[in-house]
């Protein structure tokens, strides 16, 4: 499973790749802007016919996301909530807050951005403790997802987690966020209706429905923070 962000761009290629013909090859790079955490670069590429052009991409540290599963029967407590729920169905952890690019609260699933250095699963454990409360007794790695290939180089891993107990969260000074247990199906409804337009969250409603259906195996770890 990765552990370090993706690569930049314009990996070399092979006399035996199938895709040589529509690789394009850094020519040269410059940092356009430097942000606290995002980057925008531009590079001059050559171009499968031989001409050259511009390539401007945001470099991202990577991120991971979090499919937080609660089991029918199982007894959890949320923030904020003064009694345990006891959950009827399967369920799992998602989040509504306010993303202001797009000036509207939205409702995903627990997330947040690599430190530098930090692997993958650590990350998980971390961010779904700080925004959550909730510490998870195992922990998989499903696949990874590039959300916006056409102009950054994000790459966010897929974790499931299961066997969670609520330890209370660590949010940081600049984070508002609300916590709510939700059905796959409700999830599944709500998407449909176009109540989840974050595209991880899509994504990872996919992994979840594929592995309710039993058509997905995942290697279970223990935590490793």
């Amino acid at each position: 499973m990765p552990d370090q962000p993706l690569p930049s761009p314009a990996p070399p290629t092979s006399v035996h790749d199938a895709d040589a013909h529509l690789r394009e090859t850094r020519l040269s790079s410059s940092r356009v802007f430097e942000g606290d955490f995002l980057h925008i670069q531009r590079d001059v590429v050559r171009l499968p016919n031989g001409r050259q052009a511009s390539r401007e991409y945001i470099v991202h540290p990577g991120a991971v996301v979090v499919i937080a599963l609660v089991e029918a029967g199982e007894v959890v407590s949320l923030p904020g909530q003064a009694l345990p729920t006891m959950v009827s169905a399967r369920s799992v952890v998602m989040e509504r807050q306010f993303r202001y690019p797009v000036g509207q609260v939205i409702r995903e699933f627990p997330a947040g951005k690599r430190d530098p250095g930090e692997r993958s699963q650590v990350c998980a454990e971390r961010e779904l403790r700080e925004e959550t409360g909730f510490v998870a007794r195992q922990w998989a790695h499903a696949g990874a997802l590039l959300p916006t290939v056409a102009y950054a180089n994000e790459s966010i891993d897929i974790w499931f987690a299961r066997g969670l107990v609520q330890q209370g969260r660590r949010l940081d000074d600049e984070e508002f966020l609300a916590v709510d247990l939700c059905t796959v199906e409700d999830l599944a409804e709500q998407c449909r209706q176009g109540g989840l337009p974050d595209a991880k969250s899509v994504t990872c409603l996919w992994w979840l429905e594929q592995w309710c259906a039993d058509k997905l195996n995942l290697h279970w770890l223990d935590p490793l923070a």
